[in-house]
């Protein structure tokens, strides 16, 4: 029972600590949305210059529906901005432009901890889908199939890892982002320091999602150590 209670708390505080931080995020880019870029760029412009400035050639600048929908994939070379961003002339359109063009840029020189993300992409994509069935099976027969649960405990412990690894990813695009708006010249001023916030509380939305899962994959641990004693 404590652990149920313990679980209840963590799941408890991440989600106030996830629903502030996004709602906060949300705030920050409607806010700097409304705030013309001086250039009068749009995001499209904004990440087909970055990528010409930075010698990436190969990649596609495109639209993709939704709102806060903006990545970049590697699979097809393509930096898909939402409609907001692709069309807009403000600086949270810059802001994101740039830093999807620096997931861009990473690929294109073999950065480091994109390789490793990608490298984790198919494992995964198998975690996530039976992990949670996994777990649920472990817990409910743990005392005669231990072996379950640890096999989830494992499967968790991925997409973990994956959620770090994604940090210092996010971190170093955000990075390469605010580095060429500046030395361009396209946000100065107030403007850069505004674009920099909108980067921050979106980099935010990562670290609270990381740490959840690793506080998660801990619980997991001590109900299986639990079973062993």
């Amino acid at each position: 029972m404590v652990f149920d209670v313990n679980i209840l708390i963590i799941f408890g505080v991440f989600m106030l600590l996830s629903w502030l931080v996004g709602n906060r995020l949300k705030s920050k880019f409607a806010k700097y949305s409304r705030m013309g870029l001086r250039s009068g760029l749009s995001g499209r412009e904004i990440a087909e210059k970055m990528l010409r400035d930075s010698g990436v050639s190969g990649v596609r600048v495109i639209s993709t529906p939704g709102k806060l929908t903006d990545h970049y994939n590697p699979l097809d070379k393509t930096v898909n901005l939402s409609p907001e961003v692709f069309n807009g002339r403000s600086i949270s359109a810059a802001a994101v432009a740039a830093h999807e063009c620096g997931h861009a840029v990473q690929h294109a020189q073999a950065y480091s901890f994109l390789k490793m993300r990608s490298a984790l992409v198919p494992v995964i994509s198998v975690s996530s889908r039976y992990m949670q069935w996994v777990l649920l099976i472990g817990i409910l027969t743990i005392q005669a199939f231990p072996g379950i649960l640890l096999a989830g405990i494992i499967m968790f412990a991925m997409t973990t890892l994956f959620s770090f690894v994604t940090l210092p990813v996010e971190f170093d695009a955000t990075k390469r982002a605010l580095g060429w708006l500046r030395e361009t010249g396209l946000t100065v001023g107030e403007e850069h320091g505004y674009a920099k916030d909108a980067l921050k509380w979106a980099a935010l939305t990562y670290v609270v999602a990381a740490l959840a899962s690793l506080a998660t994959l801990m619980y997991y641990i001590m109900i299986f150590l639990g079973s062993r004693r």
